[in-house]
């Protein structure tokens, strides 16, 4: 069993920045590709980013793209989201999962089997 905790979120002004963490609880995500998915309400939970085990290969949504950053420390156990010029459209609960035994990216929420709880993000104008 696999825990992720999710924190950074908050309140944040449109063009702002904000940094999201995820911390698993043992180094087994090392090896297994990690993700960001959002979820606003009343709406469906959609894709944000992905990144490899090794961290070399990323993927993102188009309504994220030269906008966010998925990277990783392997030595922390942790992935994290830099979110910079912040528009009202991603206010949402921000979650992050591990897609536990594939070592690839993954954007389909279906392949991952780990969740955390959720962040909070506001973008305020």
């Amino acid at each position: 069993q696999v825990q992720l905790v999710e924190s950074g979120g908050g309140l944040a002004q449109v063009g702002g920045s904000l940094r999201l963490s995820c911390a698993a609880s043992r180094r087994t995500s090392d090896n297994y590709a990690m993700g960001w998915f959002r979820q606003a309400p009343d709406k469906e939970r959609e894709f944000v980013a992905t990144i490899s085990g090794s961290g070399a290969v990323t993927h993102y949504a188009d309504s994220v793209k030269d906008r966010f950053t998925i990277s990783r420390d392997n030595a922390k156990a942790t992935v994290y989201l830099q979110m910079n010029s912040l528009k009202p459209g991603d206010t949402a609960v921000y979650y992050c999962a591990l897609a536990y035994g594939r070592i690839l990216p993954a954007m389909t929420a279906t392949t991952y089997k780990y969740w955390g709880q959720g962040t909070q993000v506001t973008v305020s104008s």
